[in-house]
């Protein structure tokens, strides 16, 4: 990525240049980090894959708008966020709830988000609830937060985002941002607890 930050402004104007090779190298450098964050905030591989390819023809599109008052990774993250949240209003509005089988966690990037409910503070027998089956718990938790929590939350302990960069990305005020992660991790907290109660609860 130093390649494309030491020298942002030289490496925009080749983008709004329409040169190909600084558009090849923006996808190698930012798809990976996009994708994920698409899938934390949508939870369906089919639906990030359409989601992050259109960010990148939005940033195409509009790269001439980027004026530099962010990171350039920061207003990318700004589409990606934008374009996810309206993919999940158009969903809501279809009832389309699915989320991917708790066999794809092994797809994903580590759920760093544990920050955020750090292990510890979840009752749990460690014997019980190993590795895969925590991670499957608390990414259905994740997903089942409110829409504007769980995206300061995804930022915030996921994408490990400063709090300025998270309220650059969402448009939100410092205060605002860090009262919704706190409510967030509140949520994902309680989310967690009751389904490792009701686990242990099924168990023989």
């Amino acid at each position: 990525m130093s390649s494309i930050e030491d020298n942002e402004a030289e490496f925009v104007a080749r983008l709004v240049a329409r040169e190909e090779a600084a558009f090849n190298l923006l996808v190698v450098t930012y798809e990976r980090r996009v994708f994920a964050l698409v899938f934390r905030m949508l939870g369906r591989r089919d639906e990030a894959e359409d989601v992050a390819q259109e960010v990148f023809v939005q940033v195409f599109k509009a790269i001439e708008t980027f004026r530099g008052d962010s990171k350039l990774s920061t207003w990318i993250y700004r589409i990606a966020v934008n374009l996810s949240k309206n993919r999940v209003k158009y969903n809501s509005r279809r009832h389309t709830s699915e989320q991917d089988d708790i066999d794809a966690m092994a797809d994903r990037a580590p759920l760093s988000a544990a920050k955020g409910v750090s292990v510890g503070d979840v009752s749990r027998p460690d014997e019980l609830l190993e590795g895969i089956q925590l991670e499957a718990i608390v990414k259905r938790a994740i997903d089942a937060i409110e829409p504007d929590f769980r995206e300061v939350l995804i930022l915030r302990d996921v994408e490990d985002m400063s709090y300025e960069e998270i309220a650059s990305v969402t448009g939100l005020a410092d205060g605002t941002v860090k009262s919704r992660i706190h409510r967030a991790r509140a949520q994902l907290r309680a989310l967690v607890e009751k389904a490792i109660g009701e686990k242990l609860g099924n168990d023989p």
